[in-house]
């Protein structure tokens, strides 16, 4: 277990200046403006008033709307946030799922369960969903489209959970986090400062496959060990934090670490999605992209092992869902 570093005293810690991330109203930012300021530079940058201050979409409407529906959801469990990260063996959407029709979830939600156990909801289509069709998915789609994003690399994902932390890390496509109901607090680290907050390294992925993923760090940033980690101290320095409230939406440009959790321990709701990066020329020279690549390749031989596994397995539709979920 990490012994974590207290030689820096809280009331110091709290005096540090961190960047800010611009905030931006949807109302006076134009696509031309986004992209100049913003998407063509990779910063990031939180644009407010996109949906209504509370787009209603809380626990009662989201079980009338998916009901029966089944989701994958991930059990990480409590424990796994006391260890040494370099003693995981799984991460992400690599962690043990199951699959649950959703009004169950949302039982485990109502009796603090899925708080206690950290039951998420993670990285779900919205597009296989009745939700698709709801005004605030229409509306947001027509002002991602004001902001000149029109080349998604995926649908909107749906994110639903209760005191969630989702670890840091990074993607290798641009991202838009919208919030819909409660609020997230994220933690930013701009690409320069990777080898300062230790990823797991690519070799990893030949022993464990996409479980386990070289673009997530083996640091805590908000309990951070500078002596296990000492080049986290200059990582701390470049650290950037976000409050995302209801109608709000983060870009976050590829290549950028983040770590997201969930305030409270009440439901939180997000969607996000994906873009492909531009300009191209940004994507190119981004060493986190290839690291993420690289990475992929080695997990190939053990991927295929448990592709194979689960087509001649009992219960193989669930497998084969569970390996499509880690993709």
């Amino acid at each position: 277990m990490t012994t974590f570093d207290s030689s820096c005293p809280a009331e110091s810690a709290q005096a540090v200046a961190f960047p800010t991330v611009d905030r931006v109203s949807c109302q006076s930012l134009t696509a031309r403006q986004f992209a100049e300021r913003y998407q063509r530079r990779g910063i990031p940058v939180v644009i407010t008033n996109l949906l209504a201050a509370d787009p209603g979409w809380d626990l009662d409407y989201l079980a009338q709307h998916l009901g029966n529906q089944k989701f994958l959801l991930r059990y990480y469990g409590r424990d796994r946030y006391d260890q040494d990260k370099r003693d995981w063996t799984s991460v992400g959407s690599g962690v043990q799922t199951q699959s649950q029709r959703f009004c169950d979830y949302a039982e485990l939600i109502r009796s603090g369960e899925a708080h206690q156990q950290d039951i998420y909801l993670g990285k779900c289509s919205l597009q296989a969903t009745p939700l698709a069709q709801s005004d605030a998915a229409q509306t947001l789609s027509h002002q991602l489209k004001n902001l000149g994003l029109e080349q998604p690399a995926s649908s909107l994902n749906l994110w639903i959970g209760s005191g969630h932390t989702e670890c840091l890390h990074y993607d290798v496509m641009d991202g838009t986090l919208i919030q819909l109901h409660g609020s997230k607090q994220i933690v930013l680290f701009p690409p320069s400062q990777t080898a300062n907050l230790y990823p797991y390294p690519v070799y990893a992925h030949l022993r464990h496959g996409l479980k386990l993923r070289s673009w997530f760090s083996q640091v805590y940033p908000n309990r951070p060990d500078f002596q296990a980690f000492p080049r986290l101290q200059i990582a701390s320095q470049h650290r950037h934090d976000v409050t995302l409230h209801p109608g709000e939406l983060l870009y976050i440009p590829a290549g950028w670490w983040h770590e997201v959790t969930a305030i409270g321990e009440d439901m939180v709701c997000s969607v996000n999605r994906f873009w492909h990066v531009y300009p191209t020329l940004r994507a190119w020279f981004l060493w986190n992209r290839w690291r993420v690549y690289f990475g992929t390749l080695c997990a190939m031989p053990k991927t295929l092992m448990q592709l194979v596994l689960a087509l001649f397995s009992r219960d193989r539709q669930q497998k084969l869902k569970e390996i499509r979920q880690m993709l």
